[in-house]
């Protein structure tokens, strides 16, 4: 174990022989965070000699937990009759519950629904309250609630907007419904944990003095019920260990909250806090670009990354006229590294937006580089997506009865699967394509097997048909434009958790779709969509290959060589309602500090945006981490709140943030606290 300790640089070493209350490790970016932590449990257990089943470390994935499990065992000497308890928050509620649900007056033999479980239920939920509400919508309220630590009464009582009353109502259902069949969701493992150790003092004794000392992996990730829970269970003690990095909290719009990591030394007295700033992963050049930058951010604990490798190339900027010339030069770079000898595994692209994505798929097929696309979708595999190529083929060829089927009830019209069941039955015993019968349905020629007002959705759905097969033939410029006005596609997606992103998604498909016309006026809707077959059913490469992945999917990897595309203002940072500025540049400093060696910062003069091509400027983000020098660069401060932010007042209790406006050094923000509505000082709430 000493030769273990003296592997360590000081500030490890210090986090390391830390043994009893809290300690904040503040671990920067490739600062060897896992190392110290899985080095501080075998501490723990192999030299001060605590029993292993007095330890408690808590991560967020299974993955993580493994690895660090095994790690650990590793470094201890003397075999361990069992091994620590290290599992995820949510294993951890789950072995609570089997042991402690009683207390709730339910049986241990509870089923754990898993996420399409549960939106089946509410769909049901929803169809007997007549709500017409998005279903993933819904169930993303309903798992806010729970993690926010608010009842399913509480919720219908505050609620005041006519949606939110009628989820409110769904939640109250559904929570009564999982209940009475002894079930619980994910959102459950913990908040039943937390709700029973409140309300039993003496098993929140027992459950402590157990549990003598907790470690918890990625802290800024972390939600409020989690902050709550982690309190119940180190209150005997509080020998509670954190490990995170503030400047990578980029998870707020899913729910952490970047406070429990900065306020963690006010919440726990005599707070400890370590800050492990040399970093083993990247570059002088690198580390500069990422202090830099994140130092424009004001809420931030403060650390600064010292390089251990030192010297290295200078952080490239590569400048392109559109994102078709940027995906060729990238792909000519990587080409030149390929034939250095460079392994494929080693070099990555990294885009804010997922519909970035599509000019690198393309780019890249068209000069033959192999690329696997991680933590998402292809392009043209995309659902919306697939609905507008289902909607053109159908154009195309009215008589494509799976397109058909796609798009018929998208967005909807009212027509219900036991309704296209039956029109399918009656198209074929009539021996016709689905598009001719419903046709001469509508012209009384066949017999109509559904209500008039589906019978009447079906008119004006084959009405838009014909109109834009007419305006195929004479004005394809302005088509697409038509075709939404039509359609309106974008307003079936709009109330979607993703919502905004696969709106993203369909302009930059619309916006593809004007540039291509405009590039071969004499393009053919067959030849368009030709050429989207070639590009789409290029098969998934997955060895060898150049990763293409999103700044979020990318956290915690590292790439020899990286590339940052779409640093333009509006792409990178997002900017627009509900964004965050000061998350986007921790999203940089994440971007940044995935390289290792050689990083390119990419930007373009133009790009497609919200379905047209726009001028852009260039990101302020470039400016920020003084790789630029460009005085009309602006240096912006965000609200650390935003508008539909749950938030707490000591006197007003929960409301919901309406707007944010700068005031002095804070922000005055406009509240809504069950129908009162209140402008209250940001100081004096806190974030839920």
């Amino acid at each position: 174990m000493e030769t273990l300790l003296e592997a360590l640089n000081p500030s490890q070493r210090e986090a390391v022989e830390h043994i009893d209350g809290p300690m904040l490790i503040l671990a920067g970016a490739g600062s060897g965070k896992t190392k110290t932590l899985t080095t501080r449990l075998a501490y723990l257990i192999g030299v001060v000699g605590i029993d292993p089943a007095n330890t408690l470390t808590l991560t967020f994935t299974n993955k993580a937990a493994s690895q660090m499990r095994e790690r650990a065992l590793k470094l201890i000497s003397n075999e361990v009759s069992y091994p620590p308890l290290l599992c995820t928050f949510h294993k951890f509620g789950l072995l609570f519950l089997k042991f402690h649900i009683d207390k709730l007056g339910r049986s241990n033999a509870f089923v754990i629904i898993d996420s399409d479980d549960k939106k089946r239920l509410i769909r049901t939920l929803a169809k007997e309250l007549k709500i017409d509400l998005n279903i993933a919508f819904i169930a993303s309220e309903i798992s806010k609630y729970k993690n926010s630590l608010l009842s399913p009464e509480l919720v219908l009582e505050k609620a005041e907007l006519p949606d939110y009353k009628k989820i409110a109502n769904i939640y109250v259902k559904y929570q009564a419904n999982i209940e009475e069949n002894n079930l619980v969701d994910f959102d459950d493992l913990l908040m039943l944990t937390y709700q029973i150790l409140n309300e039993n003092p003496e098993l929140r004794k027992e459950t402590s003095h157990r549990y003598q000392y907790i470690m918890v992996d990625e802290y800024q990730d972390t939600n409020e019920l989690q902050f709550q829970l982690l309190s119940l269970l180190s209150s005997e003690h509080n020998n509670l260990c954190v490990v995170g990095d503030d400047d990578q909290s980029i998870y707020g719009w899913r729910g952490a909250n970047i406070r429990n990591i900065l306020e963690f030394a006010n919440n726990f007295e005599t707070c400890k806090t370590v800050k492990l700033e040399t970093n083993y992963r990247s570059t002088e050049p690198i580390l500069k670009a990422a202090n830099t930058l994140i130092e424009h951010n004001s809420t931030r604990l403060g650390k600064k990354l010292i390089s251990h490798k030192g010297t290295g190339p200078e952080v490239q900027l590569l400048h392109s006229l559109d994102e078709s010339m940027e995906a060729k030069a990238i792909a000519q770079e990587i080409q030149k590294l390929l034939e250095s000898g460079t392994d494929p595994d080693e070099i990555a692209v990294l885009y804010r937006i997922n519909a970035l994505s599509r000019s690198l798929e393309e780019g890249f097929t068209k000069e033959g580089l192999g690329f696997k696309l991680i933590g998402g979708m292809r392009f043209y595999e995309r659902a919306e997506i697939k609905d507008i190529i289902s909607y053109l083929r159908v154009l195309s060829n009215p008589h494509d009865d799976f397109s058909l089927l796609r798009i018929i009830n998208k967005p909807k019209r009212g027509i219900g699967k036991t309704s296209i069941e039956k029109i399918q039955k009656a198209a074929f015993d009539a021996q016709l394509p689905l598009y001719t019968y419903i046709e001469k349905s509508i012209a009384g020629e066949v017999a109509g097997v559904v209500s008039k007002k589906i019978t009447t959705a079906l008119q004006e759905l084959l009405q838009n048909i014909k109109l834009l097969q007419e305006a195929l033939s004479s004005d394809l410029g302005n088509f697409i434009t038509l075709f939404e006005e039509s359609m309106k596609l974008k307003d079936h997606y709009v109330g979607m958790v993703d919502g905004i992103d696969r709106i993203l998604n369909i302009d930059e498909f619309y916006g593809y779709f004007r540039d291509a016309v405009n590039k071969n006026p004499d393009l053919s809707l067959d030849g368009f969509l030709n050429d989207i077959s070639l590009q789409s059913d290029q098969d998934q490469i997955e060895e060898d290959a150049i990763t293409i992945m999103s700044i979020h999917a990318a956290k915690g990897l590292e790439f020899e060589h990286l590339f940052v595309i779409g640093l333009e203002e509006e792409f990178f940072p997002l900017l627009g309602e509900g964004s965050n500025m000061e998350e986007e540049r921790r999203l940089g400093y994440v971007a940044i500090t995935r390289a290792k060696s050689d990083l390119t910062l990419c930007y373009v003069d133009s790009r497609f945006y919200k379905g047209r091509r726009k001028m852009i400027d260039k990101s302020r983000f470039l400016g920020e981490a003084g790789l630029i020098q460009d005085t009309s660069l602006k240096i912006t401060k965000q609200a650390a709140f935003k508008k539909g932010d749950l938030v707490k007042h000591k006197i007003f209790g929960i409301g919901r943030v309406q707007a944010a406006n700068k005031s002095g050094k804070e922000y005055k923000l406009l509240i809504n606290f069950g129908g009162n509505k209140k402008e209250i000082l940001s100081s004096f709430v806190q974030s839920i």
